[in-house]
């Protein structure tokens, strides 16, 4: 440069670049505690409450048991929740949100048993009421515990008034849902197998129950044929005479061999059943190898279709047996068996009696022998076919008793247990087992590895055990006056599963409705002591089935609502509370007191009357607008709400039912501290905020299974980060925009009525998706908007006016779609990011009292869709993305280094096409100092993208001298009365 050519200013100061204080990098692990802070110094949540004329809208929330640091699961499901509640609150409705924990039941009472243990304290020698007492101080702990985790993830709600189902109103209130079933009839108290576990001592419903791979034994015992019952026959030929003495002949010394996988329960067996349908044939065996049960001359009754694999267990090869004859079921129906310990020394004639053999419509061929051997106190299937038969007291037995060992005075297997008392396998099987061999009532055994309950409490295995417990029918008429969707709990159940509640995803009223369909009685009581009693008194020396049997009397059940009112559950157990409630009433002395808890899927499954009905945040007929959780309270929650309510207000206490799915690691593995692959929900929030978390939620199909792992987080946060500088964006933009610069969508350029287009559409979406509670497709529709139609496409555009140019009409109807994009944008995404969104709507309004989660989503006019206009636009940009390729292909080749290098020249075959590129500024639009329209025909050097038809472009390098401020090379710059500038910039300059 010589020393005498005036140098060019440094136009940078005179841009209008974008300018804010909000960071690009977040800090959300270390800022967000301080929003929190601030929303409870505003009471946003009570603020909100009293807005008014809006209607009411109610999340209930499922309460989670207070016992233990969060897990990613209750991260997911309360969020899901939380997003669920602040959607709706900024659509206008009022949205309340009260949190509530589950206080009673075994997980709690386990909890202090595993203290007692460890001192070597026997939990049975402490007073029960002081062992309440323990148990809801444990609670009361980790309600504060988990509430402070809770709100760290920003679930807003009425934290500072929770329900707890141990609050003394809470208590009264399932007490008195159960006193409903007391009066009603739905409650009676019958013996039955139940689930029950050995390590709890107590049944279990089948929601308490998970399964997991056991290796269990695996018995085939041979069950001897007795005939001396063969009836005599008269044979209308001597042909059926020949075949029926031979059948008979055959059949001497026979034996029926069954399968099972629970040997402890053979000393329970009363009776063997066949299949209707199924063909049987009686094999002998004719040789026998070394160490084999079975000896020359056998002879084995087996299913056809398993006979060769039951043969080949016994270690007996093809040729060491011979199928004899066919044996009908009319042969089948004149024997009788003996159990294989009858007659044993020692047995005292235990086992001595024949064992009932009949037909069963449960038998199958599909495994085992083809016949099955019941125990019916310890299978329902047994149970019921008894139960049907009449003939219960011939076959019931109480040889297992509440710990899972053998009554103490049983031949051989007395004191033996089924589990140790850590849950292992104990002695009994490997007893039993023995004992078969030893008389010789073994064929053969095994063992098998299968799917097998255990409580998911103690992960220990169950069993079925008959013991006499309180049950709730779900097929007796109720008269109750509230027959209008059905005259019994399950009948009621189905039908507001199919005509009262949406099911979100679908498949959760599928999953219900065949559990409600297929789901036996309600066992309702539990041998434990932290709980609600099942508050109700028995006659002495009275049969359960008598009418008398319960006392029905709303005198006494007010009194002991009216004693837990004051007192809680624990005064039930006070000296004396019996003679309280039924003087001058009944004879105390007559009745006796009931001791057993309510199972805690019953208190759950009240809340709806103690919270939805009875707090001033309820609701006003007792109806949640929604319940969500995962999809393992399809049997849980979900299920005892459903039956609870069915049985005391006659209908699902649910408009909604959401449903989430588990989360796994980032492999599709099921989270386990034993694997080392758990996700704390702490540790996530400490390394990256709370919000990121939130937005894994949001980004995630939560209707199934979803994964979560470092890599995962990752990707999280810079999609974060992606829109989070968009955001920053808009703010640097807005720093100065005014009241007074607002253009009317009506006097807009058309680019920035596209925009607005855009956003109606985009306000249907976001609405919809809210109350659908997609926020996946919330989120995608969003993020895709943000980073694709602004970042990638109008902030791109429009930069170049909002920093170059002055008060323009371009200028300011780009800042007022900016500051609309602004409102909706912050509002749309609040609900997901609580944070994120408060900092940046801070950054605009900040004052003591402004906080976005006070504001509503602005409404859209439906009047800014245009239609043609979105038309022509899809043109535009089509046509844009061939240009923009064709200049990368020179960027990449080092011809130029920005577009604004270049002036393409731009082939378009379609005339309507042609005319909407030329009605629009089409070099800006690109990125372009320049741009030439032609419909000539395109020359063969041309660039072309084959999905493009029509549309080819042809380099060409802008002519003229670079603008120092704007950097577009235009031919007139430098005739200006600003040095080295163009002619927008120069009258900018002017301004």
């Amino acid at each position: 440069m010589c020393a005498d050519t005036p140098e060019t200013p440094d136009y940078k100061d005179t841009l209008n670049l974008p300018k804010t204080d909000f960071p690009m990098r977040a800090g959300l692990p270390k800022r967000e505690p301080a929003w929190l802070e601030r929303w409870e110094k505003i009471g946003v949540y009570d603020r909100l409450r009293e807005k008014e004329g809006r209607t009411p809208f109610t999340l209930h929330d499922g309460p989670p048991y207070a016992n233990g640091h969060l897990h990613i699961g209750h991260a997911l499901n309360k969020t899901i929740k939380d997003m669920i509640v602040r959607s709706h609150q900024m659509m206008g409705f009022d949205a309340r949100y009260v949190p509530g924990w589950d206080c009673h039941g075994l997980p709690i009472e386990w909890k202090i048993e595993e203290k007692y243990r460890k001192k070597g304290k026997n939990k049975d020698a402490v007073d029960v009421v002081e062992f309440r007492r323990e148990c809801r101080d444990f609670a009361a702990e980790w309600v504060d515990i988990q509430r402070d985790e809770f709100k760290r993830l920003g679930i807003t709600g009425n934290w500072e008034n929770p329900y707890l189902t141990m609050d003394y109103h809470a208590e009264a209130v399932i007490a008195g849902e159960f006193q409903k079933f007391l009066m009603n009839g739905t409650l009676y108290q019958g013996s039955k197998p139940v689930m029950w576990s050995p390590v709890e001592k107590t049944a279990l419903a089948e929601a308490e129950v998970e399964y997991h791979d056991k290796e269990s034994f695996t018995i085939w015992v041979k069950f001897k044929v007795n005939l001396d019952n063969w009836p005599e026959t008269t044979y209308e030929t001597e042909e059926d005479e020949f075949f029926g003495e031979q059948m008979y002949l055959h059949l001497q010394d026979a034996q029926v061999v069954i399968w099972t996988t629970t040997p402890w329960t053979m000393p329970s067996n009363k009776a063997v059943v066949y299949g209707k349908d199924i063909s049987y044939g009686l094999y002998e065996v004719t040789g026998v190898p070394e160490e084999c049960w079975a000896a020359v001359g056998d002879k084995f009754l087996l299913a056809d279709n398993l006979a060769a694999d039951v043969l080949g267990r016994a270690r007996l090869n093809d040729d060491q047996w011979t199928r004899v004859c066919d044996v009908s079921h009319e042969s089948l129906a004149k024997l009788q068996l003996t159990h294989p310990l009858a007659g044993a020394e020692g047995s005292n004639g235990e086992w001595d009696d024949f064992r009932d053999f009949r037909a069963a419509e449960f038998v199958t061929d599909t495994e085992g022998t083809g016949f099955v051997h019941c125990a019916p106190s310890h299978g329902m299937e047994e149970f019921e076919l008894y139960r049907d038969l009449g003939m219960l007291e011939q076959v019931i037995t109480y040889n297992v008793m509440d710990d899972g060992g053998f009554r103490a005075d049983l031949p051989f297997f007395g004191g033996k247990y089924i589990l140790n008392r850590k849950g292992g396998e104990g002695d009994a099987n490997k007893a039993v087992i023995d004992k078969l061999v030893e008389v010789g009532g073994l064929l053969a055994r095994g063992k098998i590895k299968h799917s097998y309950p255990h409580s998911w409490r103690s992960k220990a295995p169950i069993i079925y055990r008959n013991t006499p417990q309180w049950f709730a029918s779900v097929d007796r008429k109720l008269d109750d006056g509230m027959g209008e969707m059905g005259d019994s709990i399950r009948e009621r159940a189905l039908r507001s599963i199919d005509e009262l509640v949406k099911w979100t995803p679908q498949t959760g009223r599928n999953r219900l409705h065949s559990m409600i369909e297929a789901r036996p009685d309600w066992v309702l009581s539990r041998q434990r002591a932290w709980g609600v009693p099942l508050t109700c008194f028995t006659k002495k020396d009275t049969l359960p089935t008598a009418d008398d049997f319960l006392l029905r009397n709303d005198q006494v059940n007010a009194r002991v609502i009216a004693a837990f009112e004051e007192h809680g559950a624990d005064v039930w157990y006070k000296d004396g509370f019996k003679a309280e409630v039924l003087d001058g009433i009944v004879d105390p002395e007559a009745y006796d007191q009931v001791f057993d808890v309510l199972d805690v899927w019953f208190d759950s499954g009240s809340t709806h009357a103690f919270v939805l009905r009875d707090r001033e945040d309820g609701t006003e007929d007792g109806i949640a607008d929604v319940y969500m959780e995962g999809t393992d309270q399809h049997r849980g929650w979900f299920h005892s709400s459903l039956l609870q309510a069915c049985g005391t207000k006659g209908r699902a206490p649910y408009r909604n039912v959401v449903t989430h799915g588990f989360t796994l690691d980032a492999k599709g593995m099921k989270m386990s501290k034993s694997l080392g692959n758990t996700i704390v929900p702490e540790k996530v929030v400490q390394q990256y905020g709370a919000d990121i978390l939130r937005l894994w939620v949001a980004q995630t199909d939560y209707t199934a299974d979803q994964r979560i792992g470092p890599e995962i987080l990752k990707g999280t946060a810079d999609s974060y980060r992606r829109l989070r500088n968009t955001m920053r964006f808009m703010l640097g933009s807005l720093g100065d925009f005014s009241e007074d610069q607002r253009v009317a969508a009506a006097d807009m350029p058309e680019l920035e009525q596209w925009v607005l287009h855009r956003l109606a559409e985009l306000d249907h979406v976001v609405r919809e998706g809210y109350k659908s509670f997609d926020f996946n497709g919330v989120w995608q529709a969003i993020f895709n908007f943000a980073t694709v139609d602004l970042s990638s496409f109008y902030f791109d555009i429009r930069k170049d006016a909002l920093y170059c140019d002055g008060d323009t009409p371009n200028a300011r109807a780009a800042r007022t779609v900016l500051d609309i994009l602004f409102h909706r944008l912050t509002t749309w995404l609040a609900p997901v990011l609580v944070f994120t969104m408060e900092e940046i709507w801070l950054e605009r309004y900040p004052g003591d009292d402004s906080s976005i989660h006070l504001t509503d989503m602005p409404e859209t006019p439906r009047d800014w869709l245009n239609e043609p206009l979105a038309a022509k636009w899809a043109q535009v940009r089509q046509a844009r993305r061939v240009v923009t390729s064709a200049l990368e292909v020179q960027r990449t080749d080092k011809v130029i280094g920005a577009s604004l290098e270049a002036a393409p020249v731009v082939h378009v075959r379609d005339e309507a096409v042609l005319a909407a590129l030329q009605s629009v500024n089409f070099a800006d639009v690109c990125i372009t100092s320049d741009v030439s329209l032609t419909n000539d025909p395109s020359p063969a050097e041309a660039f072309r993208m084959p999905e493009v038809d029509g549309i080819s472009v042809v380099f060409e390098k802008a002519e003229g001298a670079k603008c120092q401020r704007c950097w577009k090379i235009l031919p007139d710059v430098g005739q200006f009365a600003h040095a080295g500038v163009c002619g927008r910039c120069s009258a900018a300059l002017s301004e």
